[in-house]
C-alpha cells in the first residue's frame, strides 16, 4: 500500500532491481555472486536490504519505467551487463534478454547485438 506513495525515481530503481533480478534468474537460479551484485546496486540506488530482498523473494512483474536521461540509460544497460557476466557465462537467452533491454532503454539494436 506504501508503495502507491513512492517517488518515480524509486519505483523506477525498484522495477530496474526487478530487471535485473529477471536476468539473473534466467538460467534458474540466483547464485550468490549475483545476488552480492543485485544488492550492491540496489544499495548504491537508495534501496535498503530489505527491499531488495524482498524483490528478489517476490519479483512480480515489472512495469517497464524508462530512464529519463542517457547517465541512467548507461547505468541501466551497464547494470544488466554486469549481472548478465557474474558467473563468468553469457547465456543465449542472458544475451537476448539485454539485449532486449537496450533496446528498451533506447539503444539501436545495431548497436548492441553481438
Amino acid at each position: 500500500m506504501f508503495e502507491l506513495f513512492e517517488s518515480k525515481k524509486k519505483k523506477q530503481t525498484k522495477n530496474h532491481i526487478r530487471n535485473l533480478v529477471s536476468l539473473s534468474s534466467a538460467d534458474g537460479s540466483i547464485d550468490d555472486s549475483e545476488k552480492e551484485i543485485l544488492i550492491r546496486i540496489g544499495t548504491k540506488k537508495g534501496l535498503n536490504r530489505g527491499e531488495i530482498q524482498k524483490i528478489i523473494d517476490n519479483p512480480g512483474n515489472a512495469d517497464f519505467l524508462p530512464a529519463t536521461t542517457d547517465d541512467e540509460r548507461f547505468e541501466q544497460i551497464y547494470d544488466l551487463v554486469e549481472l548478465m557476466l557474474a558467473d563468468g557465462v553469457a547465456e543465449d537467452n542472458e544475451l537476448h534478454f539485454c539485449v532486449e533491454m537496450a533496446e528498451k532503454l533506447g539503444f539501436r539494436k545495431t548497436v548492441v547485438t553481438v
